[in-house]
């Protein structure tokens, strides 16, 4: 019996190290495509990232699957880490399978957070380029003195009395 535990840990453990692997190699070419405006690029890790997310929920319900066999046989059933410990599958490869894999994890966070980063600047330099578009260039004081509010009843000096 806990030699098929080992075997199904293995299993979960190697798929897990491929897709953070594979997570990783494509958040990185991502944010080579987010900093060098590579759209096409950017248009290719798009679709990577659509495979990954299938290969991920497909792994996030093997893991379930097992989690919940492991509960049913009366296992600790709270994540794979402990239910390795409980089947006394923590050998010596095993356990730097595991602390690889938190470190991947904690890799992968970081990398998508620096592209979301990126990605936010994009954004703000966009926003600033369709305002300067918009205003031709030329953005109007918030406080005018001109010729804009003629009658001070009506520009909302504390209170707008047209509305």
């Amino acid at each position: 019996m806990s030699s098929n535990w080992d075997t199904q840990l293995a299993s979960m453990l190697n798929e897990l190290s491929d897709l953070q692997r594979h997570s990783l190699d494509v958040l990185e070419r991502k944010r080579r495509a987010l900093a060098t405006a590579d759209m096409e690029g950017l248009a290719r890790t798009t679709e990577e990232e659509g495979r990954i997310v299938e290969r991920l929920q497909s792994f996030v319900a093997r893991r379930e699957a097992l989690l919940e066999q492991a509960q049913r046989e009366g296992l600790p059933c709270r994540g794979i880490r402990e239910l390795a410990t409980a089947v006394g599958g923590t050998g010596t490869a095993q356990r730097r399978q595991l602390l690889e894999a938190a470190g991947r994890a904690r890799l992968l966070q970081i990398q998508a957070l620096t592209n979301w980063m990126l990605t936010q600047k994009a954004v703000i330099h966009l926003s600033q380029l369709l305002e300067i578009i918009a205003t031709g260039g030329r953005p109007k004081p918030t406080y005018d003195k001109g010729e804009s509010c003629q009658r001070l009843e009506s520009c909302g000096a504390l209170v707008d009395r047209e509305v």
